[in-house]
């Protein structure tokens, strides 16, 4: 799995992902939120609409994310989660913490 990021507006950093959130992504998820953190842009967005399977390694990483990004005062979003995933939030009740946005630009708009 890749992650390329972007910068939205002074302190968002966006996210994005392909392929499987899995034991073998889901730390380099946690590095690529951290290292917005510590470079002043606690606002994560994590663009999941490429991301076609998640598995709790990969739910584990972005309660790790969120986690991160509060201690510094910022937030996380996630961003139009495909099918598998939606249901893998969706059961793990992680949907009522991290709510979906449906674009991943205008998640920090509210």
């Amino acid at each position: 799995m890749e992650f390329k990021t972007e910068e939205l507006g002074k302190d968002i950093t966006l996210v994005r992902g392909n392929g499987r959130l899995n034991m073998i992504a889901a730390p380099r998820l946690r590095s690529v939120v951290a290292y917005a953190v510590e470079n002043g842009r606690p606002r994560v967005v994590v663009d999941l609409s490429e991301v076609e399977f998640m598995d709790s390694s990969g739910l584990g990483s972005l309660i790790s994310c969120l986690k991160t990004v509060r201690q510094a005062g910022g937030d996380l979003r996630i961003a139009a989660p495909a099918t598998q995933v939606s249901m893998v939030l969706s059961l793990s009740n992680v949907d009522r913490i991290l709510k979906p946005y449906a674009v991943a630009e205008t998640a920090f708009d509210d």
